[in-house]
């Protein structure tokens, strides 16, 4: 049961929630193999990751229980992730990269949305 006040989060929000979820998995795995192969190049575009995965966490969290302040957090989330693709897409050799890419992308898109919807 849901406490007074609270409405069924929206199909836009719920599909932005998962979207932020994926991006923070596909972050936290591309750290992973980043941090295995090491290299100069691989620590700036860990950079991008962190900032990614730790946004779209908060983002979805905030998300979850209503924040005011979601609208102005989907379009911080919003900004990191398209830096964190294009970051990504500087090796599109490594498929993981392309993978983690790929999830920003769609993240920033839904959360690009729901930075303009009413909360």
């Amino acid at each position: 049961m849901q406490p007074t006040g609270m409405t069924q989060m929206s199909k836009e929000m719920q599909d932005c929630v998962e979207a932020c979820m994926s991006c923070h998995s596909a972050c936290e795995e591309t750290m992973s193999s980043c941090m295995q192969r090491g290299g100069q190049a691989q620590l700036q575009i860990m950079s991008a990751l962190i900032d990614c995965s730790e946004t779209t966490r908060m983002c979805s969290d905030m998300m979850m229980r209503r924040s005011p302040m979601s609208a102005e957090m989907c379009a911080l989330c919003a900004r990191a992730c398209d830096m964190c693709a294009e970051a990504c897409m500087s090796q599109p050799e490594d498929p993981q990269m392309m993978k983690c890419a790929e999830a920003c992308r769609r993240c920033a898109e839904t959360c690009r949305a729901m930075a303009g919807a009413t909360m």
